[in-house]
């Protein structure tokens, strides 16, 4: 909008306030208990509030998108997180007995490179380190977080079959994982490993798996909307939740590069921190680190 029109509108507000102003003045003294008077001092309260109103400011808009609109967001899929969490759930554990009754379907999920290392009794998160520095390994690591996210969000438009094989995939091959190192003996080292990052970064694929199948189900059931409507409703809403999963999966990128590979961290320290970091997570979801909305006083 250019600046002429801008001036020219703000004038034109301006002037039917002064109008509504007098009008309501009127009614209040001729009309004081009529239908008029009412709609009259709605419509100035309203133009008011409009010309009243203190400009936007970055913070302000994060605050009231941290408070209420995420949170709103979050809710709206508590369906969907129930039942991509279940999902997640069942793939994770038909893949760790698969392993278990079919050791060799490993070569499925893992590469030669890692089978070979786990069969010589040696977790291949030891020397991370060693091969590239911690800054190197959190961006990248972080990065492959977030795009797993964004295609487990994106996946969703093709009717929410894509999110279900994404989820389902990934937790095939942690269960598949867990199962090939225990059967060496390694599970508890890479337990020990996963703890610091993994309550994160699982929930954030379950969460953006959730908001993809809510898209999914939009194009599916559009209910009393058009479809194109509830697309653009439930992309919205998913969209916002998948901001909030990347700027997790910052901090839990940064923490597996940076503390999950360091085998000098005990064992608590490791739950301390991703149990901690879960928290946190928790309280940005539901919207409590600026506060509860106040309500305005009538």
């Amino acid at each position: 909008m250019s600046g002429k029109t801008e001036i020219a509108t703000a004038s034109r507000l301006l002037e039917d306030y002064r109008l509504l102003a007098r009008d309501l003045a009127s009614a209040r003294r001729l009309l004081p208990h009529s239908r008029t008077r009412e709609y009259l001092e709605a419509a100035y309260a309203a133009a008011h509030a409009a010309l009243y109103k203190s400009a936007p400011h970055p913070l302000y808009e994060l605050q009231s998108i941290c408070r209420e609109r995420l949170p709103q967001a979050v809710r709206s899929l508590a369906p969907y997180i129930t039942w991509v969490a279940l999902l997640f759930v069942g793939a994770l554990f038909s893949g760790y007995q698969l392993i278990r009754a079919y050791p060799e379907l490993i070569a499925l999920f893992a590469s030669p490179s890692l089978i070979a290392a786990v069969e010589r009794g040696e977790l291949w998160t030891r020397d991370l380190l060693n091969i590239v520095p911690s800054s190197i390994l959190s961006v990248q690591i972080l990065t492959n977080n977030i795009v797993v996210s964004v295609f487990a969000f994106c996946a969703g438009f093709l009717f929410g079959l894509g999110t279900f094989y994404i989820v389902a995939l990934n937790a095939l091959m942690l269960g598949a994982i867990f199962a090939f190192t225990g059967q060496h003996g390694l599970d508890a080292e890479l337990f020990s490993f996963v703890l610091a990052h993994g309550c994160v970064e699982i929930s954030c694929l379950v969460l953006s798996g959730a908001a993809g199948a809510a898209v999914g189900n939009a194009l599916i059931r559009p209910g009393s909307l058009r479809r194109g409507a509830a697309f653009r409703e439930a992309a919205s809403r998913g969209g916002l939740v998948l901001l909030a999963c990347v700027v997790l999966l910052i901090g839990a990128g940064l923490i597996e590069g940076y503390v999950s590979p360091r085998t000098g961290v005990p064992l608590a320290a490791r739950a301390a921190l991703g149990v901690g970091y879960w928290l946190i997570m928790l309280a940005l979801l539901r919207g409590w680190f600026f506060g509860r909305r106040t309500q305005a006083a009538l």
